[in-house]
């Protein structure tokens, strides 16, 4: 990659939900300021009004890189007439809530979430913390960066426009206040003994952001890997690999706990395991979630990605709630959720999102929510848990590399033919007693395969094997 100011970056950086790339050899310094500087002016665009007259909030996380690359996408706002209000170094969620908040025309995170060391990136939102996509934003991104690579596209507003303002603000307090009202924190100061919870921070951002919470709450805590680290010394912060797990489910019992919960590296998706050992599943987790909250809020629409249980759609309607199915990804659920007026949404992946939070995901208030769950229902995680796992036998999701996955698609679609199929996200195949899913990665030739069979565990493994066996083929 050529490091001058101006040179055009890899387009593999340019992700279907965020920018991200190897720190140094994909995004460098002037990389990052290449990107803030054309952000600024695809924002000016979808607001209609000058790079000048924007107000930009900009986060970073821990990683080694975040002080240098931060600095510089500052620097590529700035420099395009942008305001920027800078909150430093904070979780993916606080930025949400410093853009949605203060009613900023956008934003921008510094992190690579839950990717390895070596990694780095942006995370992307435009007014009312909506996020950018592949098909919205991030492509016109790299396109306006290439264009000025080649000596076009130096507008008025580029090259003449006076440099923006900067304010730096603390938001940990504001931030902490506003999640807490998500549940009344008595139901768990008062339960009959403190919830011991073993937290894992994965050595990010989630032990300033939601540890002071934690600890207001007068809960026995267990805290591992809770200091920010961007060296990562114990493991990767992605909860979703199972090596990753390893340890907090070994400290869960090891110490009897009632909860283990994990958060990913930039805090915004938090994970659990019940006072077993087990994993929690997100859609079961999604089911839960929005139980609770059609209980205070009767009536409200609720959203779930087409991978879900129908634990989902089934709990929702029971609780006198309206399902709505929606495609996988940030920006096509913050979109719908504004779209629908949804109350709640939820993705198998981790990500939940609130209404009354800028219909942004957060990894704080699922975890305050099911802490208060336990305590106001008086069960333990796995008794909430068992009227899923009796009556739901998911495969999770299962990996398959493809020479051509749409071709592939094509073919499950005339093995299944006789089933109700649907083509919001990949192929959906309804039957009335099993369904799956079966989606292309945005990123890589492979083809995600999620099942579900209503009969046993047994017929699972069978239909997710038939399954398998034809997209190997």
């Amino acid at each position: 990659m050529d490091g001058r100011m101006g040179a055009s970056p890899t387009p593999e950086i340019f992700k279907a939900y965020d920018i991200r790339g190897l720190y140094g050899e994909q995004i460098d310094g002037d990389v990052a300021e290449g990107i803030g500087r054309a952000f600024a002016h695809v924002l000016a665009g979808l607001a209609g009004k000058p790079a000048s007259q924007l107000r930009i909030g900009l986060g970073r996380d821990m990683r080694l890189s975040a002080p240098e690359l931060s600095a510089r996408y500052r620097e590529g706002l700035l420099g395009a007439g942008a305001s920027v209000i800078d909150a430093g170094q904070v979780g993916s969620e606080m930025l949400y809530f410093l853009v949605g908040s203060r009613e900023l025309d956008g934003g921008l995170m510094c992190t690579a979430s839950h990717n390895p060391k070596a990694y780095t990136g942006a995370k992307l939102v435009r007014e009312g913390a909506i996020a950018l996509s592949g098909d919205s934003g991030i492509q016109d991104i790299r396109r306006r960066i290439e264009a000025e690579g080649a000596g076009a596209g130096q507008d008025a507003a580029s090259e003449g426009s006076e440099r923006g303002t900067l304010e730096e603000v603390d938001l940990f307090q504001e931030f902490q206040t506003a999640a807490l009202k998500f549940i009344d924190p008595d139901v768990v100061r008062c339960a009959p003994r403190p919830l011991k919870v073993v937290v894992d921070g994965g050595n990010g951002m989630a032990g300033p952001v939601v540890g002071p919470l934690l600890e207001s709450l007068e809960l026995e805590l267990i805290e591992t890997y809770w200091t920010p680290d961007g060296n990562f010394p114990d493991h990767e912060p992605n909860p979703l690999l199972p090596e990753n797990r390893k340890l907090i489910i070994e400290r869960v019992l090891e110490t009897g706990a009632d909860l283990g919960i994990a958060w990913d590296g930039d805090a915004d998706r938090c994970f659990f395991i019940d006072e077993t050992g087990a994993f929690v599943d997100g859609d079961f987790l999604t089911a839960l979630l929005a139980e609770s909250l059609l209980r205070k809020s009767p009536g409200e629409a609720i959203l779930y990605d087409v991978r879900a249980s129908r634990a989902v759609p089934d709990t929702v309607t029971a609780a006198g709630g309206t399902p709505f199915i929606n495609r996988v990804g940030h920006a096509f659920f913050k979109t719908r959720m504004r779209k629908e007026g949804s109350l709640f949404g939820g993705e198998v992946s981790g990500h939940y999102y609130f209404r009354d939070f800028y219909c942004a995901d957060s990894g704080t208030i699922p975890a305050l929510m099911v802490l208060e769950l336990l305590c106001s229902e008086g069960k333990s995680m796995s008794q909430l848990l068992a009227p899923y796992h009796e009556r739901y036998f998911i495969s999770g999701e299962v990996n398959s590399e493809v020479s051509d996955p749409l071709a592939k698609i094509e073919e499950i679609a005339e093995r299944y033919a006789d089933a109700e199929q649907k083509r919001l996200d990949g192929i959906s195949i309804d039957y009335e007693d099993w369904h799956f899913n079966v989606r292309p990665s945005n990123t890589e030739p492979l083809l995600r395969l999620c099942l579900e069979s209503l009969r046993s565990p047994q017929d699972m493994a069978r239909r997710r094997d038939e399954v398998l066996a034809l997209i190997r083929s």
